[in-house]
C-alpha cells in the first residue's frame, strides 16, 4: 500500500461509503469508488481495479445478507444467475486483454439511453412482480442474464449492479425491490469471479482494500435498510439517477476517444 496522507485516505473512505450505499440500493457504486482509486497517487490502474473488487465484495456481502433476511429473494433465480455470473466474470476478465472497452462503450451508451426512455415512459415498470416464465425456463433465462452481465463486469465493469436490476425487472419481470435483492447476490458472485483472476496475480492492495471495503460495508448496510424501508419506488428513482450518470460518464469516454 502506498503512503497516503490523511486527507486522501479520508476521501477514499467517503467514496467507499457512498459507493456501498449506491450499490446496495440499485448498483453502480463503482462509478464513485473506482475513479477515486484510479486517481490515488502511487496506484496502477490494474491495482485500482483489483482493490475496487475487494472493497466492493465486502459491501455486497453485507447488503446481500441484509436483503436476504428482510426481503427473502427468490434463490431459484439468484443461484443459477450467480453461478453463471461467476463464470462470466472470470471469462470477461480474461477477454479484457483481447477486446478493448472502447469498442463496447458506444453500444452500452445506446442501450442505457433506451433503458432510461423505457423506465421514464413506463412508470409502472417494476412496481409489482409479474414473472414472465416459471420452472426450468425461468432458471435458464436467469442463468443467461447472469452469464451475460458477468462477462460485462469482467470485461468493462461500470454499472454492473444497475444492469442486473434492469435485466431482472425488464426481462424476468421482478419489481425493483426484489430485483435489487437478487442483484446483490449475483453482484457478489461477479466480484468474486474477478478476484479469482486478480488475487493470484498479486494485484490487490489488501490494506487499502480492507479500509475502503469497511466503509463500503457500512454504506451497503445503510443502503439496503433504506431500500427495504422505502420500497420499489425509491429504488426506481435512484436507478434513474444512476443510469443518467452512467450515460454521461460512458458517453464522455466515447466522445473523448474519437
Amino acid at each position: 500500500m502506498p503512503e497516503l496522507d490523511l486527507l486522501t485516505l479520508g476521501l477514499l473512505v467517503l467514496a467507499g461509503l457512498a459507493a456501498g450505499w449506491v450499490d446496495a440500493v440499485v448498483g453502480g457504486g463503482g462509478l464513485i469508488q473506482l475513479p477515486a482509486l484510479l486517481l490515488t497517487p502511487g496506484i496502477s490502474p490494474i491495482q485500482a481495479l483489483a482493490t475496487n473488487k475487494l472493497a466492493s465484495i465486502m459491501g455486497t456481502s453485507v447488503s446481500s445478507i441484509t436483503f436476504y433476511r428482510r426481503v427473502q429473494p427468490d434463490l431459484t433465480t439468484a443461484a443459477p444467475a450467480a453461478l453463471a455470473a461467476l463464470a462470466g466474470a472470470c471469462g470477461g476478465a480474461a477477454l479484457a486483454s483481447l477486446i478493448p472497452g472502447s469498442a463496447l462503450r458506444p453500444i452500452i451508451v445506446v442501450v442505457l439511453v433506451g433503458v432510461l426512455v423505457l423506465v421514464l415512459a413506463r412508470p409502472q415498470l417494476g412496481a409489482l412482480t409479474d414473472l414472465r416464465w416459471e420452472g426450468n425456463k425461468h432458471r435458464v433465462v436467469a442463468a443467461i442474464v447472469g452469464l451475460t452481465i458477468g462477462l460485462y463486469d469482467g470485461l468493462l465493469g461500470p454499472g454492473t449492479g444497475t444492469f442486473l436490476v434492469l435485466a431482472l425487472v425488464g426481462i424476468l419481470g421482478y419489481a425493483f425491490l426484489p430485483a435489487s435483492a437478487i442483484a446483490k447476490i449475483v453482484n457478489f458472485a461477479t466480484n468474486l469471479g474477478a478476484l479469482i483472476f486478480f488475487v493470484p496475480n498479486g494485484h490487490v492492495l489488501w490494506s487499502l482494500g480492507l479500509i475502503v471495503g469497511t466503509a463500503n460495508l457500512v454504506g451497503g448496510y445503510i443502503g439496503a435498510r433504506m431500500a427495504i424501508s422505502k420500497g420499489s419506488g425509491f429504488v426506481r428513482v435512484v436507478l434513474l439517477v444512476v443510469v443518467s450518470v452512467l450515460i454521461v460518464r460512458l458517453g464522455w469516454e466515447v466522445v473523448r476517444t474519437w
